[in-house]
């Protein structure tokens, strides 16, 4: 299981790097233009996208408090503040620092999970308190779903705006050891 996670983070990894360039290559007004997502704009997709990975780590810190090495790992988490208003383009040249932070974090700690990891028990609030705690492997499959989910949408706008863009694919080189 931890290839299939590991193959996952270095997936996340590239292709956020791809929409964040996509999305740097656009002036700091079109990323901040309302473009009817949920979210509003380009720029508010792409920080949900990183807020999303900052939260979910931050559950799988709760999940495993006793191995220091992913608590190490996990630890920048704290200093990580993601804007949540219009970002002048200081703050969007800030995001790729921490857009690089978060997907290393992701990859780091994918690669420090034993095969019982993926089996804790994570608390969450949702679903009504039923079930209280689910397996560390289902938010791992949750966190992938939502990235995939929300780069879609920024993939269907960039289209609208006829902005070619190719972040879908997994590629061999993600086999690596």
């Amino acid at each position: 299981m931890k290839d299939v996670f590991l193959l996952w983070a270095r997936y996340n990894r590239e292709a956020n790097q791809k929409v964040y360039s996509l999305l740097t290559g656009m002036s700091n007004e079109d990323r901040e233009t309302d473009r009817s997502s949920y979210y509003g704009s380009l720029s508010s997709l792409f920080r949900h996208i990183l807020g999303g990975t900052s939260f979910f780590l931050g559950m799988f810190r709760s999940a495993l408090p006793d191995r220091d090495q992913v608590q190490k790992t996990l630890a920048p988490l704290e200093g990580i503040i993601l804007p949540k208003d219009r970002l002048s383009e200081a703050q969007w040249n800030d995001l790729g620092a921490a857009r690089e932070s978060l997907d290393r974090m992701l990859e780091d700690f994918a690669g420090l999970l034993a095969d019982d990891d993926f089996r804790a028990p994570v608390k969450l609030g949702w679903y009504g308190g039923n079930p209280g705690s689910v397996p560390l492997h289902f938010l791992l499959h949750n966190l992938n779903a939502h990235g995939v989910h929300h780069r879609g949408q920024i993939s269907q706008i960039l289209d609208e705006l006829k902005i070619d863009n190719d972040y879908s694919g997994i590629n061999v080189q993600f086999l690596r050891p």
